[in-house]
């Protein structure tokens, strides 16, 4: 490109020296939505380096604003992408911008400056009055948004979906403690945070508690899983992450498979092609975890550049454990740019992790209502499993190749993934660009955890003394001999003949306790109780591949912009699932809890032989089995957006998926398998019994999503938008065979306003759900997983603002108000219709988060504090328990104790307030307080984190 050089903006210092204008790595930008002649002086001098631009088409261009730390060509990039402007080179210094179009005669240079004024411009350069500039340039409305949205020019203010931003400050600023509790920083979406660093559930508008299989997690722009559920168990947030961008229904169920809820697309930081760059982070928790992240960047060659980063820690994990858990996770990534525009990326992501996981517990409700701990386990710290559950060996059904089946709670949840992605771009023409992206997951996972009360729910939570007292002992019921319906103490009776009375034995220290002991039996913990928990074992092997291809052809010409993208997305899953000998134990109500073993007792006190095998009561009595299924799907869309004038914008989509589902669910003998000789206890067989063969079906299915909306600027402040949007999202195979998809459809609408003081979105939505499909476990079987399906309807209003009155203060507020519905259940296709018109187990109607921010003297920092509200929620569908409303307090700073040096530190619920977040699911789908308790998650008590990130 030979253009004549009209005029160049002078530097105060002289012009940039090569050394000085080489630094083009991740720098700070801070550049308002402006008129593109003084836009792009201001992000010259901020990234130290001259731009070259025609200043032709400068002219009457405004560029959007470009805020948060980038990488400076992602930077400059997303600084023209409002523009007909386009960048035609840049080799670390020097940047030539270029009309989109022919017919450029001029072009000016932009260099950086000490200081903010405007270029001098010459009679090339047409002068512009920094009065004239958009009093709304600050706005964070202005920034261009990715995810929902295909043309890379429509910014939060001008979309027409309902899109959130989260740059990296802001997730260092929220400080999650698990990846799901990333997802709070969208409006709408509701997250159970409290199983530990993985396997958290969350959902979206309205939706019942535990939806995450409506919201797909992306990174880069890729679903992590093709299912969406489980997605946190591959992926980490840690220092290779860049920033977080959401879209709630309108395009996600387009752009994305299985996002008929939301998308969440975690983007990460790509190469640095000009210099070396390096991040480390060192983490603490008052809680015992300790975490180092490590970032480094370089190029290789010319337009080659490489970056690898993750994170090792040890975990000891929020609530108080005697075990120790060990994880690490790294991804790389090898990047070529070619002249031509064009881009290849490989990407490669191993880890192999071990996390804890918390499960239910029970707690104590007073008469008043109030709920509290059960004494001898703190419901805010505490967690049952511990030392006791180290190990267990429970018998198997043979044809599943083990007739021992190890558990551990010691292992956690063992997660180890190797993902192989590859993205490719490539430029036909000025206004043509082809992709495409694909990626392969090998993962699995080994998930040791526990489930008090689950099956047996609260009828097992009583004191010991009732449970060695054959008339009132929970145990009573049971029939351990295969072919007889003789009962637990009755086949007791017959091993042991001589029994006086029976008694607990510590299975870790020996200790025995008589029934005849009642005082010592009373007095167990300061609670006198026993219960049952359940040892949730469950493999699960995933191969999962997937592609998304296409062109994208953006047009324009006089009063119209356009931007069409057409693809195609190609997946394949196979899954393995083993949930095979799940058993249950009897232990405590403490914390790091016992496990007893039942024991038959003579006369003197002396032990005749035990009931129970090492704490275990029965077997193969809980869970899904074994199954593997396969997907595979084919989708073929399409999306335009269209801006009319400079104020009209049109954007409208569609796609179309077939799949093909086949599943081999394990079939279950008619006799049960006998134990291994030798195997202590009264069960004589290993329960629910895979005979080594499989039913299998297959299904196909297909679907249509679609999706239309229309932003309006009625003026440079105040946009209106409307969409509606039809999306499904795939069920797959399990071992209630296959499903169908489940349908949504979403209406919604808003207005939006910014200026340089006050940003606002307010939205209307309604989201309708039909035949929203899940499995729970059937109280009155609890080996057999019951299929439900329903209609959830809900209209709700969602405010998402931020206050900025002063330079140094901010206030950041976004709740949503939504009243869903419960219709047409049925429990394996037969009708219930005593839950018509109840709430959602395990649904906010109200959730509302406010964000104060005071920045400190010389950018040094912030302090900030946050009040997160979530209002009641009912712990089941029959609307049986109530969980109150609950205030979570946190403050935190950020402070640069240098430019390379920052420091953080959050320490959340402050007040150390009291919070539940479900009740039992797996206790079925009417829960009841009994005798005084329930079973249910609480919140973390007040806990610290700290971490100290250096720029290398």
């Amino acid at each position: 490109m030979s253009l004549p050089l009209v005029s160049v903006v002078a530097i105060a210092a002289g012009f940039a020296t090569p050394a000085a204008a080489a630094q083009t790595g991740v720098r700070s930008f801070n550049v308002p939505r402006q008129p593109a002649a003084t836009g792009l002086v201001r992000f010259a001098q901020q990234a130290g380096i001259q731009i070259l631009a025609p200043s032709d088409v400068t002219r009457g261009e405004t560029v959007a604003a470009v805020k948060g730390q980038l990488p400076i060509e992602d930077g400059l990039r997303r600084l023209i992408g409002t523009t007909r402007l386009r960048l035609v080179s840049f080799d670390g210094r020097t940047a030539v911008i270029a009309a989109s179009r022919p017919g450029v005669a001029h072009t000016i240079a932009y260099a950086p400056q000490q200081d903010t004024a405007p270029a001098t411009a010459t009679d090339a350069t047409p002068q512009t009055d920094p009065a004239d500039t958009n009093a709304a340039a600050d706005s964070p409305q202005n920034d261009i948004i990715v995810t929902g949205n295909t043309s890379d020019r429509r910014t939060l203010f001008n979309s027409s979906s309902n899109v959130t931003l989260a740059s990296a400050a802001d997730l260092l600023r929220k400080a999650p403690r698990s990846t799901a509790e990333t997802l709070e920083l969208v409006p709408g979406v509701f997250v159970e945070g409290t199983a530990g660093p993985i396997s958290n559930n969350y959902s979206v508008r309205g939706l019942r508690g535990g939806s995450q299989q409506f919201i797909t997690l992306e990174e880069d722009g890729m679903p992590i899983l093709y299912g969406g559920s489980g997605a946190d168990f591959y992926f980490q947030n840690d220092i290779t992450i860049n920033r977080l961008e959401a879209v709630e229904g309108g395009t996600s169920g387009v752009l994305a498979p299985n996002g008929a809820g939301a998308t969440i697309n975690f983007i990460s930081m790509k190469p640095d092609h000009d210099k070396a760059t390096a991040m480390v982070r060192y983490t603490g928790a008052s809680y015992g975890d300790l975490r180092a992240d490590g970032y480094f960047s370089a190029p290789i060659a010319d337009g080659w550049a490489f970056n690898v980063g993750g994170y090792i820690t040890s975990q000891k994990g929020v609530r108080r454990t005697p075990f120790t858990f060990n994880a690490y996770d790294v991804k790389a990534m090898l990047e070529k740019k070619f002249d031509s525009g064009g881009l290849f990326r490989l990407t490669v992501k191993h880890g192999d992790k071990h996390f804890p996981y918390y499960a239910d517990m029970p707690f104590r409700v007073a008469s008043d209502g109030t709920i509290s701990s059960v004494p001898g386990l703190d419901l805010k710290r505490d967690d049952v499993g511990g030392r006791g559950f180290t190990q267990f060996l429970v018998p198997d059904a043979p044809a599943t190749g083990q007739s021992l089946r190890r558990f551990s709670s010691a292992d956690g949840v063992h997660v180890k993934s190797t993902t192989y992605r590859v993205d490719v771009e490539l430029p036909v023409s000025s206004s043509v660009r082809l992709f495409g992206r694909a990626r392969y997951l090998d993962g699995s996972y080994d998930f040791n955890g526990i489930f008090p009360g689950s099956g047996s729910g609260t009828a097992g939570l009583t004191s010991a003394l009732n449970y060695l007292t054959p008339a009132n002992s929970p145990l009573a019921g049971l029939t351990p001999l295969n072919g007889t319906t003789l009962t637990y103490f009755q086949v007791a009776q017959i091993r042991f003949p001589t029994v006086a009375q029976y008694g607990l034995r510590n299975i870790r220290t020996g200790q025995v306790i008589a029934a005849s002991d009642t005082a010592t039996l009373n007095a167990l913990n300061g609670n006198g109780l026993l219960q049952q928990t359940v040892l949730n074992h469950q493999t699960l092997t995933t191969k999962d591949f997937g592609s998304d291809f296409g062109a994208k052809w953006d047009a324009g010409s006089g009063g119209f912009q356009n931007s069409l993208t057409v693809g195609g997305m190609v997946y394949n899953v196979r899954r393995r699932n083993d949930q095979s000998a799940v058993a249950t134990v009897l232990n405590d109500v403490r914390n790091d809890s016992n496990v007893y073993d039942m024991v038959a007792l003579d006369a003197s006190g002396g032990v005749l032989g035990a009931l129970t095998n090492n704490g275990l009561v029965n077997y193969g009595n809980w869970g899904q089995g074994l199954f593997n299924d396969e997907v595979t799907s084919l989708s073929g869309y399409f999306n335009d957006e269209l801006t009319i004038g400079d104020r009209l914008h049109i954007d409208f989509g569609a796609r179309y998926e077939h799949q093909h589902v086949r599943v081999a669910i394990g079939n279950t003998a008619t006799t049960n398998a006998l134990v291994p000789a030798g195997t202590p206890g009264l069960y004589d067989n290993v329960g629910s019994t895979f005979d080594g063969t499989y039913t299998r079906q297959s299904a196909n299915y297909s679907d249509w999503a679609y999706t239309g909306g229309i932003n309006y600027e009625l003026t440079d402040h105040i946009a209106l938008y409307v969409r509606g949007a039809h999306g499904f999202q795939t069920n797959g195979g399990d071992t209630g065979g296959t499903h169908k998809p489940t349908g949504l459809t979403l209406y919604e609408g808003g207005v939006r306003f910014k200026s340089r003081m006050f940003n606002a979105s307010v939205i209307g939505f309604r989201t309708e759900f039909r035949d929203q499909s899940y499995q729970f476990i059937n109280p009155d079987n609890p080996a057999v997983a019951s299929n439900a399906l329903a209609d959830n309807f809900t209209n709700g209003v969602q405010v998402d603002a931020t206050l900025r009155p002063v330079s140094f203060f901010s206030i950041d507020a976004q709740g949503v108000y939504q009243d869903p519905k419960l219709s047409n259940l049925r429990f394996d296709g037969v009708a219930q219709t005593q839950y018509e018109g109840n709430t959602p187990e395990r649904t906010p109607k109200k959730l509302l988060t406010v964000t104060p921010s005071f920045i400190l003297p010389g950018g040094f920092g912030e302090i900030y504090g946050r009040w997160k509200y979530v209002g009641k929620i009912f712990a089941d569908s029959g609307n049986g328990i109530a969980l109150p409303a609950y205030s979570v307090f946190t403050v935190g700073a950020s402070v640069d104790v240098s430019p390379r040096l920052n420091l953080t530190v959050s320490v959340d619920n402050l007040t150390n307030a009291k919070g539940f977040t479900e009740g039992n699911p797996r206790q079925g789908q009417t829960q009841t307080i009994t005798d005084g308790y329930f079973y249910g998650r609480a919140i973390v008590g007040r806990n610290a984190l700290m971490s100290a990130t250096l720029k290398l």
